[in-house]
């Protein structure tokens, strides 16, 4: 396939959406009556919808692409990088009704930052919306969360990534098995992209055990486990542990230090040892900042405490 199937059935409108009744509902609500806010905050895992909805109010609002600026916040988060954006809100839109700045991951901005943005976010014009997303509101300032609508995207329930999945299978002409299907949002942990980019990777394998073996070995949760066995062989090396960490892929790094942290945590109240306890230790705090790179410092200081 030429393209990535969760790029490719990507909701096109609000209706659309799978699973997020309430903030669809919301919205909609608010677009009929023409009273959306000029400033939205939109919070919940990653690969549940923040960045597809707003997108979806871009086009609703008549905004072009080329009037509509997408800033990642880990890469864009000084006061600098606010004040750019401040001194380019008087001019006019280019081609379309509105401009529009997504600032994904906006939990990353400094606090300095954030200060600035108040103002800004205040005395919107009229012209000019604020769609905010993150994964981690509470790095957020009181001050900014409340300033707008909040809002909030929640993970799937396994009937809903039942009816996405099966969607898609249809769309696709495609014929899967029902187990394969369950298997599919079993590891896909809520996440509508996750469930999609599984079924991206074993849609083309040709039987039902080729593609759940696919699935096992691909999903956070086994890589999770792999990392902590891993960590927790009393003679395991560097060398190894960096081979077990090369061949993880994951989007979701904060998905593995918790659920490597559930491993260790059961481990320890059955089997206490030193080792655990640091590996308990290593993984207490988020990664959401240094994302994969601090899973392998958190790796690294294991292997090297014992």
């Amino acid at each position: 396939m030429s393209k990535e199937l969760y790029k490719k059935h990507r909701p096109k409108k609000l209706s659309d959406i799978v699973g997020q009744d309430d903030a669809v509902r919301t919205l909609e609500s608010k677009l009929k009556a023409g009273t959306l806010p000029h400033f939205i905050l939109f919070s919940g895992p990653s690969g549940c919808g923040k960045t597809t909805i707003a997108r979806i109010l871009r086009k609703e609002l008549g905004c072009h692409k080329h009037d509509f600026y997408e800033i990642n916040g880990a890469d864009k988060n000084g006061v600098d990088d606010v004040r750019a954006i401040e001194a380019s809100l008087g001019t006019a839109p280019m081609f379309g009704k509105c401009k529009i700045w997504l600032i994904d991951e906006c939990h990353r901005i400094s606090s300095a930052a954030q200060a600035d943005a108040l103002k800004m976010l205040e005395d919107t014009p009229n012209h000019v919306y604020f769609f905010f997303a993150t994964t981690d509101p509470n790095k957020l300032s009181k001050a900014i969360k409340t300033r707008g609508t909040h809002i909030i995207v929640q993970p799937l329930i396994d009937s809903d990534l039942i009816t996405l999945v099966s969607r898609t299978i249809r769309a696709e002409e495609a014929s899967i098995q029902a187990s394969v299907v369950k298997r599919i949002v079993e590891y896909s942990e809520g996440s509508p992209r996750k469930a999609l980019v599984f079924l991206n990777q074993i849609i083309d394998l040709p039987t039902a055990k080729n593609q759940l073996d696919a699935i096992v070995k691909d999903s956070t949760e086994a890589q999770a486990i792999t990392i902590a066995r891993t960590l927790m062989q009393t003679k395991a090396s560097w060398p190894q542990m960096a081979k077990v960490l090369k061949a993880c892929q994951t989007e979701d790094p904060e998905g593995i230090r918790r659920m490597v942290l559930g491993y260790a945590k059961t481990m320890l109240l059955n089997k206490p040892s030193t080792r655990t306890f640091y590996v308990l230790e290593a993984f207490a705090d988020n990664v959401y900042d240094s994302g994969w790179a601090g899973i392998v410092a958190n790796c690294y200081r294991v292997i090297l405490q014992v």
